[in-house]
């Protein structure tokens, strides 16, 4: 086995061919305190507690026209989030907002996603926290994953996943151990549907593989999962920040059965604003169409990107 040196490494890195590069546009170690714009040299240490127990946090967040939308809420979650696992950043809080926007500010892109990963850090490969001595941060910034219009006019197809949902004190914390979602995801994919949706052990609706789910019920009550077995998603409660001047929303548990009468199933995510469930199990979601309350989320959540966005 060939020992290389150090440029030879390099080299070979620079020479290697990695999928999805053309969609990166910027990373951040905070160790290197620089960004990185060759995709090729995008690299975390293995033995970052990070990579091989799960061991940190994330978040993903997207801006639009040069504006990062719900930062101050992000922020807020990881740190709940890094709280949870005993976690503390490498660097102030504060300056990791200041980062975040600097980072995006490299790229020339008017949209884009930005992921945030925090780590125990680099030191060994045990279980012991004790190993690494600072933790880790690692911003990367990634071309806009646009979708046609024809996805929100269409609607989409969901269905009931095999994979469980995360016990309630896992799924409240974004970790980045997400197998879970990666297997009712691959569920989805292999059984040619749009999304999946987990259920709790009680039967209870939790959510998607990275989506939060709402139902408009045979009613007409908008009702939320009580989100004990899901993560509150930023941008499901900043939609329900927007609608509850003129909407009563209820919080409660949700069974399989009554999405079947719901007059609107509505999946919400970062990439996705709003977006209607048409068909659940292959059967039709009231009348097939997008609803009306789903439409108006969208258009809510796309005027707020605007006002509500950090400019940088």
């Amino acid at each position: 086995m060939k020992i290389a040196t150090d440029k030879e490494v390099l080299d070979k890195w620079l020479s290697y061919k990695r999928p999805g590069e053309e969609n990166i546009l910027a990373f951040y170690e905070h160790r290197l305190g620089f960004v990185v714009k060759n995709p090729r040299l995008m690299l975390i240490p293995l033995d970052d507690h990070l990579v091989h127990r799960g061991d940190g946090v994330f978040e993903t967040m997207k801006f639009k026209n040069r504006k990062l939308y719900l930062l101050k809420e992000h922020l807020e979650r990881l740190k709940r989030s890094a709280s949870s696992i005993y976690l503390d950043p490498p660097c102030a809080w504060e300056r990791i907002g200041e980062l975040i926007l600097e980072v995006a500010a490299t790229t020339r892109e008017k949209d884009g996603i930005v992921s945030l990963f925090m780590g125990r850090g680099p030191g060994g490969f045990t279980t012991d926290f004790r190993e690494c001595p600072e933790s880790s941060l690692y911003i990367v910034v990634r071309r806009y994953p646009y979708k046609p219009e024809s996805f929100w006019e269409k609607g989409v197809t969901a269905f009931r996943a095999e994979t469980p949902a995360k016990q309630c004190y896992l799924a409240r914390v974004k970790t980045v151990d997400y197998l879970p979602n990666v297997l009712m995801k691959r569920e989805a994919i292999l059984k040619g549907y749009d999304f999946p949706l987990c259920f709790d052990e009680k039967g209870f609706l939790a959510e998607g593989s990275t989506e939060n789910v709402i139902m408009v019920s045979e009613q007409g009550e908008i009702v939320v999962p009580e989100l004990s077995n899901a993560l509150a998603g930023t941008t499901m409660m900043r939609a329900l920040e927007l609608l509850k001047a003129e909407h009563p929303i209820i919080f409660r548990p949700i069974r399989e059965e009554e999405l079947y009468a719901a007059r609107e199933i509505i999946l919400l995510g970062t990439t996705l604003d709003a977006v209607s469930v048409v068909r659940f199990n292959d059967k039709p979601v009231f009348d097939v169409r997008p609803g009306p309350l789903s439409k108006k989320i969208r258009q809510l959540l796309l005027a707020d990107q605007e006002s509500y966005g950090v400019p940088f």
